[in-house]
């Protein structure tokens, strides 16, 4: 297909056959997605910053390096964007506060640079709540981002303005950033592969001070695994900038029929029935696979990880604070308060957490010499109204903050792979998604089991009305 009309359709994977065929050049797509970013992104909000100088150059040079055969990946003359979380050279990042409004990186991150050393175009900016520490995407600087298939609607935080931008055909792939589950839920609140990867086999250098500790990692969202899979193996690999990124080795099934254990809630915590029927759903995919599934309960107890967590992000945003004695005058209500939450924790409390974290991922680690993969909602509720930070009943009971979100921070806290992936509609037609938790660096072992589950799954490539009629 050439119409130039329906480019927005195609994968990262059909976009590539075309590049190298010919029968598109990388500058003709960059020029079409433009077009469509100008006419459908305004409603939703996802993009904030675009790099048209930077990107038609770069889409130039992909253009002369496949006509001379010489692309260097199979994301050559793609274009991408990139969370507002992670810098790219020239580009402003705020980070969703007016503490950073100004802020110009003069290099780009790793995995940027990775990725446009790989001839990806890196086309622009993604919208992020401020510092990163939402599960809705609002911020002062740039204002409410909303969901694609619902304008009402959130997409979730903090990677929500990079999957709107792929989830409304904008761009076939983004970059964000999940320190707690900010990339798997957005994703599932937008019918979209959005990947966690084990702590360290992305490496990570040059960019904005970890507030999360190393539990925030930077991954892939696409609307295929194949997709997601192509960016990950760009960003992957050891780097002498990054220590930890020389301790992963990315391992792939050792064999074929997986020992599944699915958890389909947390203790009491209540869950939506659409989520749980539709997870269920896919479990029986799974396991009508030939894979070797379970019900049962989390095999650790998640007590002593989440007490320790609340300390985290809090503490992070006091280093903030000191690295920028004017932040009291910039940033939102909430992060003063934040920041003497931060301030009142004591250094023998902090090592208290470092020290909670190293035996929940022991913990973690002697659970899975038992089963290859955890699988559970990804998140408890369906997307609510795009200005509301979180949904405060579920199923019928209140909830606090973090009520839909208690499925996926223990990952980042144990440093373990997951993926999300689309299960069935709810009955409103709303995007539910489910997560695959692998062991410890087992990642390419996750992208080829959600390879075989999105095979057989009717769920992927559905397209939400706006972006359809856009």
């Amino acid at each position: 297909m050439t119409d130039k009309s329906q480019f927005w359709e195609l994968t990262a994977s059909q976009l590539g056959a075309l590049l190298t065929t010919g029968d598109v050049s990388p500058v003709e797509l960059l020029e079409v997605t433009f077009e469509r970013i100008a006419r459908v992104n305004p409603a939703i909000n996802a993009i904030i910053a675009i790099d048209e100088t930077g990107a038609r150059e770069a889409a130039k040079e992909s253009e002369q390096r496949i006509r001379s055969g010489k692309q260097r990946s199979p994301l050559e003359g793609i274009p991408l964007t990139v969370k507002d979380h992670i810098l790219v050279k020239g580009l402003l990042a705020c980070w969703g506060s007016k503490l950073f409004v100004d802020f110009v990186p003069e290099k780009d991150e790793l995995p940027v640079a990775r990725l446009r050393e790989a001839g990806a175009i890196i086309l622009g900016k993604t919208n992020v709540p401020e510092f990163t520490l939402a599960e809705y995407t609002d911020n002062p600087v740039h204002g409410v981002t909303r969901n694609p298939w619902n304008l009402e609607l959130t997409p979730g935080g903090s990677s929500g303005g990079a999957v709107a931008s792929v989830a409304a055909g904008l761009v076939p792939l983004a970059i964000g950033t999940d320190g707690g589950g900010s990339i798997r839920r957005p994703a599932s609140h937008t019918g979209l592969v959005g990947f966690k990867p084990s702590i360290g086999s992305v490496a990570r250098c040059d960019g904005f001070p970890k507030i999360l500790l190393d539990m925030e990692v930077c991954g892939p969202l696409g609307r295929t695994v194949a997709d997601a899979k192509l960016v990950f193996d760009i960003m992957a690999g050891p780097s002498r900038l990054d220590r930890r990124s020389s301790l992963v080795s990315s391992r792939s099934p050792d064999k074929k029929k997986q020992r599944i254990l699915y958890v389909e809630r947390f203790g009491a915590s209540p869950l939506e029935p659409d989520v749980a029927s539709s997870v269920m759903e896919a479990a029986d995919v799974l396991s009508n696979l030939g894979h070797d599934v379970i019900a049962g309960e989390l095999p650790f107890d998640l007590t002593e990880i989440t007490d320790s967590w609340s300390k985290v992000g809090p503490v992070g945003i006091s280093y903030l604070f000191d690295m920028h004695p004017n932040a009291t005058e910039l940033v939102s209500e909430r992060f003063i308060e934040l920041n003497e939450a931060g301030k009142a924790t004591t250094s023998s409390e902090f090592l208290a957490v470092i020290e909670t974290i190293d035996k929940f991922r022991g913990q973690v680690g002697t659970a899975y010499e038992n089963i290859d993969i955890i699988m559970t909602p990804t998140v408890a509720t369906l997307p609510w109204s795009a200005e509301i930070p979180f949904p405060n009943v579920i199923d019928g009971q209140t909830v606090g903050r973090r009520g839909h979100a208690i499925y996926t921070g223990w990952v980042n806290a144990c440093g373990h792979p997951a993926i999300n992936l689309p299960a069935a509609h709810s009955q409103s037609g709303l995007p539910i998604g489910f997560q695959l938790i692998g062991d410890f660096g087992a990642d390419q072992m996750l992208f080829e089991i959600a390879a075989q589950y999105e095979e057989v799954s009717p769920w992927f490539n559905k397209w939400p009305e706006y972006a359809q009629n856009s």
